[in-house]
């Protein structure tokens, strides 16, 4: 009943069809030996992983959780092994870089992986892409002697990482926070402080933990500028470079007893007079660790994605199975006592609902992953910038939309279900409990809104909208002479200019009144996931169509594509009108009342 089948066919699609990866990567010297066939190997393997080795694992692992006995986590059973085999077959190091032993692969492949891998075992997942994530800061930000020493060991694996932010009174603004960092006669600093609601803080899948830690000296400036990045190991390093048995005192105070994510230990960690070794600039930690939460920020958007298509797979199976009633237009199977309740077109909605979603929430993450990409390995600066301001723009939405839309992808799924969604042995209320948590941490869906309708559009004037619509106008001028998509891009034309002209709206309301950008915010992140969702169908459609004319083309398949994207245009892009009534609708009776009447 339950389980994961990594859906191959769908990312193949995306990535072939409708992202063009070989040829995006062609024009990159760092990836042009990324190929369709070696895209295919990896991900073909991936998917093996998620579905024979971490989807067996995800049910025991939410009953069993992690526990903490005498400052030792020990993860739940099967986790061990399944990690042995994830750094056995050389995951632990796609990304990275490669003059310090990582293989120096794209962010759209590691993106599709982290989706299965989200799909099949979220918690699992989850001690893996924070040590992605340390390495990426690292490689960016820290000397060549803290590269030398830690990157080649957390690359194989045998170490981890963890990004160390939030404290018990700090946690949105992180300008507020007391974790110290003295300087010591060496160099280097001693950091003493409780940070909370660390993912991975604790456990015992690998030798060390290597952990990134926001703290301030004593004269550092207040709020955020006075924030510094450290690394601070569990285990401090002999003068060979490998693991000494001194303690570094970082000890795990608590496990957080959670709602989902259960098998994932999230700790609350205390350093007295740990070690640390400076990254980056003086009081320039907060940049420096942007470039970790970006990703991680996708990976979130990734988590909402892999668990929705995780509750599809199982809700489409069941509605094709569970026979209740009979079908409105005519009994549909004479032989048996009743129809399944796939006849029903509330419970086709549902479905259609969630995989309409789910395919455009995984091209964008790959679109945003791409841009990323860009950035990183692109020999062009003014295309690396380009790039680089586009995801900018697109992390918050893609981060705030997928993982709401994920959210209500397994909730919906559960409701297909009806009683047996509520019972656990299906998985769907495990998978409703694990994507909860997408939407809170990594920053807030809320801040996310917030971010991308305060600084990144109207401090901003809407320039970097203005970015994203270049790429939405040299689309559409590709597809003009297409008449199959005439009706598509009509739809798109509406969607697009309403989003520049509430988007114009806004900017000029909040000129008068501050209050007006936070009163917009939220519906306007939707606003402009509707409008991204609706781009990305428009890609996937006219790649639909082109494929459509090929010889031995797999037409099943492709007019199931296509009939989910016009439920998509018809159904659900209208919601942009109601988005746009809400914004205008001004901050007046956001802000009317008063504390004490709340």
């Amino acid at each position: 009943m339950t389980g994961y089948s990594a859906p191959i066919k769908d990312m193949q699609f995306l990535l072939h069809n409708v992202l063009h990866a070989e040829q995006l990567f062609l024009s990159m010297p760092d990836t042009e030996e990324v190929t369709d066939d070696l895209i295919n190997a990896i991900i073909e393997e991936a998917g093996k992983i998620a579905g024979e080795l971490l989807a067996p694992i995800n049910q025991s692992g939410d009953q069993q959780g992690c526990k903490l006995e005498n400052g030792i986590v020990t993860t739940p059973d099967g986790f061990k092994e399944a990690y042995t085999a994830y750094v056995g077959g050389g995951w632990s190091s796609l990304t990275g870089d490669t003059e310090y032993g990582g293989q120096g692969m794209p962010k759209v492949l590691s993106a599709i992986i982290e989706e299965m891998f989200f799909g099949a075992n979220s918690s699992f997942a989850l001690y893996t892409i924070l040590t992605t994530g340390a390495t990426l800061t690292l490689s960016h930000h820290a000397s060549e002697d803290l590269k030398q020493r830690y990157l080649p060991r957390m690359y194989e694996g045998v170490w981890s990482g963890t990004m160390c932010l939030t404290e018990p009174h700090a946690g949105t603004d992180l300008g507020m926070i007391n974790t110290r960092a003295i300087p010591t006669a060496d160099g280097n600093y001693q950091i003493s402080g409780t940070k909370i609601f660390i993912t991975a803080g604790e456990h015992d899948l690998t030798d060390n933990i290597i952990h990134l830690v926001l703290a301030r000296l004593p004269d550092a400036p207040p709020g955020p500028r006075g924030i510094s990045l450290f690394l601070v190991p569990k285990l401090l390093l002999d003068e060979n470079g490998n693991v000494s048995t001194e303690a570094n005192n970082v000890s795990c105070g608590s496990l957080e007893h959670k709602m989902g994510i259960r098998a994932s230990a999230t700790c609350v960690l205390n350093f007295e007079n740990s070690k640390g070794f400076l990254v980056g600039e003086l009081n320039n930690g907060l940049s420096n660790m942007f470039t970790m939460m970006n990703y991680e920020r996708l990976s979130m958007g990734l988590q909402g994605n892999g668990l929705a298509e995780s509750s599809y797979q199982v809700a489409a199976g069941y509605a094709k199975e569970r026979i209740q009633g009979r079908a409105p237009s005519g009994t549909a199977q004479a032989d048996k006592a009743a129809d399944p309740i796939l006849v029903h077109a509330d419970v086709r909605r549902m479905l259609l609902t969630m995989r309409s979603n789910i395919f455009a929430g995984r091209a964008l993450s790959l679109y945003a992953a791409s841009k990323l990409d860009v950035s990183r390995f692109h020999p062009d600066e003014s295309a690396r910038v380009h790039a680089q301001k586009l995801v900018s723009l697109l992390v918050p939405v893609q981060k705030a939309y997928c993982t709401d839309r994920g959210f209500e992808s397994c909730v919906l799924g559960q409701q297909v279900l009806g009683g047996h969604g509520y019972i656990a042995e299906w998985g769907l209320e495990q998978n409703v409990r694990d994507a909860r948590i997408a939407q809170i941490y990594e920053g807030a869906n809320g801040i996310q809104a917030l971010d991308l309708m305060g600084r990144k559009t109207v401090h901003g004037k809407g320039e970097l909208l203005e970015l994203l619509f270049t790429e939405m106008d040299a689309f559409v001028e590709t597809q003009s002479d297409n008449d199959g998509m005439l009706g598509y891009l009509q739809s798109f034309a509406v969607c697009r200019q309403t989003l520049a002209e509430t988007t114009q709206h806004v900017i000029a309301s909040a000129a008068d009144n501050p209050d007006e950008v936070g009163a917009a915010s939220y519906a306007y992140m939707e606003l402009v996931g509707n409008t991204l969702y609706c781009f990305m169908w428009q890609r996937i459609l006219a790649a639909a169509l082109a494929a459509s004319a090929e010889p031995n083309a797999d037409t099943s398949y492709l007019e199931g594509l296509i009939k989910t994207g016009e439920f998509f245009l018809s159904r659900l892009l209208p919601q942009i009108n109601g988005l746009r009534l809400e914004i205008e609708a001004g901050a007046e009776t956001l802000m009317a009342m008063t504390a004490d009447q709340f």
